[in-house]
């Protein structure tokens, strides 16, 4: 039962953050403005897919990642 615990802990912090980045999502220089990202805006229409901001989080995030499991095998 303490494994559970510790995972509902963890699984909270990380809803925390998540809901802190979304709160400030607009106060983040670039993020989602990055040269790349597909922006269309007609008259009766807006489509807006940001994809060099995903692959640039999925490098970041996994880099992060990369270094947690590196470093906690020491």
């Amino acid at each position: 039962m303490i494994g559970l615990g510790r995972l509902l802990v963890l699984f909270g912090a990380v809803m925390v953050v998540v809901g802190l980045l979304l709160m400030f999502f607009d106060k983040i220089p670039l993020l989602g403005k990055l040269p790349g990202d597909i922006h269309v805006k007609r008259q009766n229409f807006e489509f807006y897919f940001p994809i060099v901001t995903s692959i640039v989080l999925s490098l970041m995030i996994s880099g992060i990642l990369w270094l947690i499991s590196y470093f906690s095998k020491k």
